[in-house]
């Protein structure tokens, strides 16, 4: 029996992968599985990946002919993955060693749905520990409990699918997919439907991922229509909190949260491409309109001024029947 799954996706990582698989071998045990899913790099990373196989205890190497991103790379390592339990690491990312055995020990010990850990932000030099904002640690909770409130951060806004571990039955039940294509804010509406479905989980104190952040590669780094897709995924979130049954009480903080995300690249929008800047604008427009307008204007009024003021401009930019749809 395959204790855990480590889904791994790759896309051009060249630089990065050999420290991905180093702390990935430093955490290896006979019941673990690798998978480390290439998502048709064209770099050297396949090359790398092709000799982890060999080096790896548990590696499983998959690859795809295209490039799907990563929601869908992560779907192929689902699709493959044999363990009790699952968890995610990115191809850029690393591990402290014996980490992945630790993590298993929560979940048995607290024998919940799922976990969420804490993580360390790695830019350049600098090392920041960043906290899952959920007060209670080591005590099982409804997750459907802490999503709210509306207008501080919680376990919801802290979608890192890595920093954490699942039960198997979370997969099983269709709970751990993502929505195919996303290329990016892929796990928002992944996260909201962890939080509104499953039936329990907990938050610990335990620090073991090391996530890089301003690598050039990434998508958070680069200004094309991809980062777009953020608009896809939070029209996922509020359609699928619109029917939930506490709509009226989580509606709210789906909505505020869209708008955030909405004002801060506007906040940002020199660092796009200018066609992609002319869009970012048309289709947040006709997102605010899609948005439930009484929900909406709660949500702005409970804003501070510059991003209230930002976002009520845009409101009454008109929108094409075609961008609206």
């Amino acid at each position: 029996m395959v204790k855990l799954s480590v889904i791994v996706p790759f896309y051009n990582v060249q630089q990065y992968a050999p420290d991905t698989l180093r702390s990935l071998r430093a955490n290896a045990r006979d019941d673990f599985e690798f998978i480390l899913v290439d998502d048709c790099s064209r770099d050297e990373t396949p090359d790398i990946l092709e000799r982890a196989t060999r080096e790896l205890p548990g590696a499983v190497h998959l690859r795809h002919e295209t490039n799907g991103g990563l929601a869908t790379a992560r779907n192929t390592g689902l699709d493959a993955a044999r363990g009790e339990y699952l968890t995610f690491l990115d191809g850029d990312d690393w591990l402290a060693p014996g980490y992945f055995s630790q993590l298993v020990s929560a979940i048995e010990e607290l024998g919940c749905d799922f976990v969420r850990t804490d993580h360390v932000q790695c830019t350049a030099r600098a090392r920041t520990v960043h906290r899952v904002p959920h007060g209670r640690r080591g005590v099982v909770m409804n997750p459907r409990e802490v999503i709210l409130p509306a207008d501080r951060s919680t376990s919801v806004d802290y979608a890192y699918a890595w920093a954490g571990i699942y039960h198997r039955r979370l997969a099983d039940a269709g709970l751990l997919h993502f929505t195919d294509g996303l290329r990016t804010a892929e796990d928002r509406p992944w996260i909201w439907r962890l939080h509104r479905e499953a039936e329990s989980f907990a938050a610990v104190g335990l620090l073991g991922v090391f996530y890089r952040r301003g690598v050039a590669s990434s998508l958070t780094q680069i200004g094309d229509v991809r980062q777009l897709d953020f608009i896809k995924a939070f029209d996922q979130v509020v359609q699928e909190t619109a029917a939930d049954r506490d709509a009226a009480e989580l509606l709210p903080k789906a909505v505020r949260t869209y708008c955030a995300i909405i004002s801060h690249h506007l906040g940002s929008i020199e660092r796009f491409e200018p066609p992609v800047a002319r869009k970012l604008k048309s289709m947040s427009a006709a997102a605010l309109k899609r948005m439930p307008q009484g929900v909406l204007d709660d949500a702005l009024d409970s804003m501070d001024v510059q991003r209230a003021t930002r976002l009520r401009r845009l409101r009454r930019r008109p929108v094409s029947a075609e961008v609206a749809a």
